[in-house]
């Protein structure tokens, strides 16, 4: 049990070892910057960084996280249909459907949802 033990260790050190090596002897270029530069939501990294950020990205991120969090609070109302009173249910699922609707027509409204004016 304890040589089995061992030789796995031995095995990951040389492992290891080898791996690191081999990194070390790598040649990296400098020819592809731009294939070595982070790659920011479309930002070119070298540039200014006071460039005006599209509040479309926000936007789209806030209504993932709102119909994310949807997804989170219905998914328990489907699992305790049979243990609750029909009435009670519906009446919470039609409201909270509800002011999710409002919300999106308010910002449909507001011109929110669109990408280009």
């Amino acid at each position: 049990m304890y040589l089995l033990i061992k030789l796995i260790f031995v095995i990951s050190v040389i492992l290891s070892i080898l791996l690191i090596l081999v990194n070390l002897m790598s040649k990296k270029t400098f020819y592809d910057r731009e294939k070595n530069s982070p790659f920011e939501c479309g930002f070119d990294p070298i540039s200014s960084s006071r460039l005006p950020f599209s509040l479309h990205f926000f936007l789209i991120a806030i209504i993932f996280l709102i119909f994310d969090i949807e997804i989170v609070l219905l998914l328990p109302l489907i699992l305790t249909l049979k243990l609750s009173n029909l009435f009670l249910y519906s009446f919470i699922v039609i409201f909270f459907i509800g002011i999710l609707i409002i919300g999106l027509a308010h910002e449909w409204a507001q011109g929110a949802l669109e990408w280009m004016k």
